[in-house]
Formats: structure tokens, sequence, C-alpha cells
């Protein structure tokens, strides 16, 4: 089965859907993405856009899920694809992973701190705060309480 994800005007993820592999295929029985697009908007309206996914994550990064986002021409990432589906950026000053099809935060912070056993035990954890690491990047981490 192939799965393909309806775009609106900009390039969110409105709707995905699962299509036959025979409704994919040429006369050769070679899958292509093209057929499959084209089969979408014969199902679901021509001027409508359509994007290929994996379900897997084999190419463009992520699964497609509503509310992605999908982004092409993502020249450095290591993901088998220059487009991608990727969830909505969390935070301005997040960037794609150079790696990954998944948001990181700036580097100047680093990672969240380690909790301590005191912290586990209270089920407290980090989250990161984009008004104080404008202000002060060492402070874009705050401990949370649940």
């Amino acid at each position: 089965m192939a799965h393909f994800a309806k775009l609106d005007a900009n390039n969110i993820v409105t709707q995905v859907i699962v299509v036959a592999n025979e409704d994919t295929a040429d006369s050769s029985g070679v899958e292509t993405e093209s057929i499959g697009v084209a089969f979408c908007q014969k199902l679901l309206g021509a001027s409508t856009n359509w994007k290929q996914t994996s379900y897997n994550g084999n190419f463009r990064g992520n699964y497609a899920g509503i509310g992605y986002t999908y982004i092409s021409n993502v020249a450095s990432l290591g993901v088998g694809s220059t487009d991608i589906f990727i969830s909505q950026q969390p935070y301005d000053s997040w960037a794609v992973g150079v790696g990954t099809a998944q948001w990181y935060p700036p580097s100047n912070p680093g990672d969240a701190p380690a909790l301590t056993a005191d912290e586990q035990a209270a089920r407290k954890y980090y989250v990161w705060n984009e008004t104080n690491y404008k202000a002060d990047p060492a402070t874009a981490w705050v401990l949370t309480t649940p």
C-alpha cells in the first residue's frame, strides 16, 4: 500500500490516505509517485496537491501526519531526500537537524540538564522556554512540575 498526503496552500498536511499499489503503477507494474498523485487528484479533486509519504519513514524524513509541514530543498539533511515532512516548528529559534528530520534547540544552551534522583522521583521534567532563551540562552531549559 502507498500513502499520500494532501497539502494546503502553505504545504501543511490536511489529509493522509492509503492508495492501493496498483493505483500507483504503470502498465509494466512500476510504481511512481506521479501516477499516485494523478489517482489522488482524480479521486479528490484535480486542483489538490499531493505528495507521497512513507509509513516507515524511508524517504522524506517522517511519515506525514495531519498538521505536519512539507519542506522542499533541505540541502544539508541526511535523510535520503531533500524534501521532508516534519512536525510544526516548536519555537522560532529551533532548526532542522543536520542528520535527521527533527527540530532541535539552538546549540548555545545545550541539552536539558540531567535530573537528580529527587527530581525524577517527583516526576519533574525540563521544558524549553523561548522567552528565557531570547533573554539569556543559558536559562532556556526550565524545570517543571507535573
